[in-house]
C-alpha cells in the first residue's frame, strides 16, 4: 500500500472512531498536484470537530505521519490538515454545506471509502 492510501485508510478510521459524519474521499491525482486525496468529514459541534482533528493527528502520528500544516483548529468551523499526500477537511455541518468542496472538486473522482478498508 502506498503512503497516500495508507494515510487515507488511517484518517478514515480515525474519523469513524469519533463518529465523523458523511466521510467522503475525492481522488484528485488527475486534476491537481497539491495532493492525492481529499478526505472530507463533518462534526455536529465545535467539540466534535476538534475531537475528529485530534484523533486524525494522533492516529497518523502513531504511524509516523506528521501534518505539514493545520489551519482552523481554534475556530473549529473548518479544520484543514495538510499531510502532503492527503488533505483532511473537517467541517461544522453548516460550513460544509456553505463551502461544498465536493462540488468545487467535482473533476476529481469520488472514491467509496470501503475501498480503503
Amino acid at each position: 500500500m502506498n503512503n497516500s492510501k495508507e494515510m487515507t485508510t488511517l484518517a478514515i478510521k480515525a474519523l469513524e472512531d469519533k463518529k465523523g459524519n458523511d466521510i467522503q474521499v475525492i481522488d484528485i491525482r488527475d486534476v491537481s498536484v497539491i495532493a492525492d486525496y481529499f478526505i472530507i468529514a463533518s462534526g455536529t459541534n465545535t467539540n466534535q470537530v476538534q475531537s475528529l482533528a485530534d484523533n486524525v493527528e494522533e492516529t497518523l502520528g502513531r504511524a509516523g505521519y506528521e501534518p505539514r500544516q493545520t489551519e482552523g483548529y481554534n475556530s473549529a468551523s473548518w479544520i484543514l490538515m495538510d499531510y502532503n499526500d492527503i488533505i483532511v477537511h473537517i467541517f461544522s455541518e453548516e460550513d460544509r454545506l456553505f463551502y461544498d468542496l465536493e462540488r468545487i472538486w467535482r473533476d476529481g473522482k469520488m472514491v467509496d471509502i470501503q475501498e480503503f478498508k
